[in-house]
């Protein structure tokens, strides 16, 4: 088959949100000096949002939209517009339509009101998810003089929890690594201590070394416990200045300065507990 230029050009594009992976496929119509709103997009009908195949939109995790929560997957999203200030999100879990033929309203997962936003003259149909952060990004749906704003909200640690927990399952038994960088991890969330202590002793149970070591000081740090962690603060310095192979002396080397000073931090902080 030939490839020809389309007046409509097909777009995929895909953004992170968090650990949460979204897609969104289109054909990109041009105004071309026609009216949009009420005439070549009617209201009162569903518009597929694009051009061409209907327009998709993939989430790799559980998300919210509104008050709505959205399982995983793929879906066909199309737009309704009512009026000029009332639209309706639409999300089917119909795939492989072209534009609206065939939609069928019983497979929607869900309907979201929305109202559109006035804006700056866009010629080009353009997807894009703005704003983003940890927890939330803002679907945006620019064409012609108005704005679709939606915002897509995911719970990013707990995902990413799921995550690690999926990789520390297939983790080899010799793998201390893959335990600590998921101990660092709720080290710098401040969260699941507990959870953390287990990761921790299972990383010094396949290999002890200054770092996981230090990373066991450190949540137990965290905890206003400044005795126990100054104990294994020494030995991580210990363990760090006897090592024997040149990777770990260096990897110890760039860690020493930190290591050294949380110990000053915690002798402060052990006595201001006291």
């Amino acid at each position: 088959m030939l490839k020809l230029p389309q007046p409509s050009p097909r777009a995929n594009l895909t953004y992170t949100i968090g650990v949460t992976e979204v897609n969104i496929n289109y054909g990109a119509p041009g105004v071309k000096n026609r009216e949009v709103w009420g005439k070549l997009v009617p209201y009162g009908q569903v518009w597929r949002a694009g051009a061409n195949e209907a327009t998709t939109i993939k989430f790799s995790t559980e998300v919210r939209i509104s008050q709505e929560t959205i399982p995983a997957g793929t879906y066909t999203l199309y737009v309704l517009p009512v009026d000029s200030t009332n639209w309706t999100l639409i999300l089917s879990k119909q795939k492989g339509l072209w534009g609206t033929d065939g939609y069928d309203p019983k497979q929607d997962q869900v309907r979201i009101p929305f109202s559109p936003q006035p804006a700056p003259f866009h010629e080009t149909l353009e997807y894009s998810v703005k704003d983003i952060s940890t927890n939330i990004g803002r679907l945006t749906l620019t064409w012609a003089n108005k704005q679709l704003v939606v915002p897509i909200r995911v719970e990013t640690h707990k995902e990413t929890l799921n995550l690690i927990k999926d990789s520390l399952s297939m983790a080899k038994p010799t793998d201390w690594t893959v335990y600590a960088q998921a101990v660092n991890y709720l080290l710098m969330q401040n969260s699941d201590h507990e959870l953390a202590l287990q990761w921790v002793d299972k990383s010094i149970g396949i290999g002890e070394n200054f770092y996981n070591t230090w990373l066991k000081a450190r949540l137990l740090a965290q905890k206003n416990e400044y005795s126990e962690a100054l104990e294994l603060n020494k030995k991580a310095q210990r363990l760090g200045k006897k090592a024997k192979e040149s990777k770990a002396k260096e990897s110890y080397e760039a860690y020493a300065d930190e290591i050294e000073d949380d110990a000053v931090l915690w002798k402060e902080k052990r006595f201001a507990v006291n």
